[in-house]
């Protein structure tokens, strides 16, 4: 156990999929944690960093998820600022979750280690939860996803193991400086992933391929605050396009056993009854 872990741990998302998952994890141990978020005590914005420092008061270590995603323009700038204000603050503990194949996200990457922080880096492939707790649960439940996304691969990660990683970097000795990009352990392409979904919840929900301009019109209809529609466009344009086709052996390395597959989290997702209609 690390002496940082003795005082708060402050959870930058600490309402989000994985932030939310850490939060728990680390108070099943006993350590106090501190949600940072616009409703958490004290408020943390990133859009306002005049509420970072207050945020920061006290606390032993910081794990840093960026919303919407570190893809954003103007996100890389926004975390350098403030792990320099951390590391000038006496903070120097920071864990950052960052993205596969994201241009911004690698910037936002090499601005935390100029900070002079004590840093991991936790890159992480796309999550298995983005069907049941973002955008993709609504046309799961109607029964058809439509994305402009052919049959390259994509090797999901359950947001648990990305908990449970960062549980263990953030609580243990010899993780400081080091990068790990988890992945799944197998790759599956949207079709297969739906599929697998139908299977596991007893439905018939079909794939198909669209168009960009048919997707991102179907965005727009969505009402989604502008910053997530610009990041779905971006991630479906530019990420998706097969360059991370490939398995790593991060969560072996963290946590020394093998990933969650993507099968696994749809069998126990569906038996809460989230995807039945």
């Amino acid at each position: 156990m690390t002496d940082t872990a003795k005082k708060p741990i402050l959870i930058l998302g600490g309402t989000g999929k994985t932030g939310r998952r850490l939060a728990d994890r680390l108070t099943a141990q006993g350590l106090p944690v501190r949600i940072g978020s616009r409703s958490g005590t004290p408020p943390f914005d990133w859009e306002n960093d005049a509420t970072w420092a207050p945020a920061l008061d006290g606390v032993g270590a910081v794990y840093i998820s960026y919303y919407p995603d570190l893809a954003v323009p103007g996100a890389a700038e926004a975390v350098g600022a403030f792990a320099n204000l951390t590391v000038a603050s006496g903070v120097r503990r920071l864990v950052l979750l960052s993205g596969r194949g994201e241009t911004e996200a690698q910037r936002a990457e090499e601005m935390l280690k100029a900070s002079g922080a004590d840093w991991t880096i936790l890159r992480c492939a796309w999550f298995s939860q983005n069907f049941s707790e973002s955008f993709l649960l609504d046309p799961l439940l109607a029964g058809e996803v439509a994305l402009p996304v052919g049959a390259v691969g994509e090797p999901f990660v359950d947001a648990d193991d990305i908990a449970d990683a960062a549980v263990t970097v953030l609580t243990r000795q010899g993780h400081v400086g080091q990068l790990y990009e988890l992945t799944g352990p197998r790759l599956l392409s949207f079709a297969d992933a739906v599929a697998e979904i139908g299977k596991a919840s007893g439905r018939g929900i079909r794939f198909k391929r669209i168009s960009h301009a048919e997707f991102t019109a179907a965005v727009a209809g969505y009402e989604l605050p502008a910053e997530f529609a610009w990041l779905l466009n971006e991630l479906f344009t530019e990420v998706l396009d097969g360059r991370n086709e490939a398995l790593t052996d991060g969560v072996e390395r963290v946590l020394g056993r093998a990933p969650k597959d993507f099968s696994a989290y749809a069998t126990e997702t569906a038996a809460t009854g989230i995807w039945s209609d």
